[in-house]
């Protein structure tokens, strides 16, 4: 499969980081800070740690900052629409959310 274009990837991309804050906000409730601006999803947990999510256009990826696992990067998943795989190990990002945060994160 083709590589997606620019404008694909910036509405994937988005949709997904409009999803995921609004599963999270209601998995977390005031468990943490969450905040979407400029392509960015920050979450910060009450308990400690920051969790950032961003798009990283030149390589039309999500690129996630785990305090737990570290650095990530996500790939789209052409074989499940909404759906983005890790570059490293094939995790996909809402599972690996899902694992550390220990709330079902999964895409609508």
């Amino acid at each position: 499969m083709p590589p997606m274009d620019e404008t694909s990837f910036e509405r994937a991309a988005e949709k997904t980081l409009q999803q995921l804050m609004a599963a999270l906000e209601e998995a977390l409730g005031d468990e943490a800070e969450i905040d979407l601006e400029g392509g960015i999803l920050t979450v910060e947990l009450e308990a400690g740690g920051i969790y950032l999510l961003n798009l990283h256009r030149p390589n039309r990826q999500i690129w996630l900052s785990s305090p737990k696992s570290g650095a990530w990067h996500f790939d789209a998943d052409p074989a499940a629409p909404g759906h983005w795989v890790a570059t490293r190990g094939g995790e996909r990002l809402h599972d690996l959310l899902a694992r550390e945060l220990g709330h079902d994160l999964a895409p609508g």
